[in-house]
């Protein structure tokens, strides 16, 4: 199983708006800036968890993207599922009619428990917990970069 680079921009995407969110939405411009992105690719990232429910948008001078809902109730398998549809590491997972072995394979019944912990551990960290990570480690970074001058 591979995570996409829609999934992987758009959880970047999602800690930087919440790192450098201060009341006001953002505009996708700021962040694919920030996370260096195209801009044209995040905005579509950024549409979809608009309709997922995840952000709100504004247009205008005062336009740009905030949350609709607070990140400490986002988890990251929520994003992930939005974003990257089912998470699953073999094609039998979700569609055991595709081998006629499913009901006795020693290995699917390996591949649906690598699921279900990989379920449990995303569906255990929320997006806030990214979040204030981010802000530790550029709070550090600033740190390290004003005792080295």
């Amino acid at each position: 199983m591979k995570i996409s680079t829609r999934t992987r921009y758009g959880l970047r995407a999602l800690i930087d708006l919440g790192v450098y969110y201060k009341g006001k939405p953002i505009f996708v411009k700021d962040i694919a800036k920030r996370q260096n992105l195209s801009e044209r690719y995040l905005e579509h990232i950024m549409l979809t968890l608009k309709k997922a429910g995840i952000l709100r948008s504004a247009k205008g001078g005062k336009g740009g993207y905030a949350f609709l809902r607070d990140p400490s109730e986002i988890k990251i398998k929520e994003i992930i599922e939005i974003l990257e549809g089912t998470i699953s590491p073999t094609e039998c997972v979700e569609k055991s009619k595709i081998c006629e072995r499913s009901e006795i394979c020693v290995a699917r019944k390996l591949w649906c428990n690598i699921k279900e912990k990989i379920l449990e551990y995303l569906d255990n960290i929320t997006l806030d917990e990214l979040i204030k990570k981010q802000k530790e480690l550029n709070e550090r970074d600033k740190k390290v970069i004003f005792y080295e001058i």
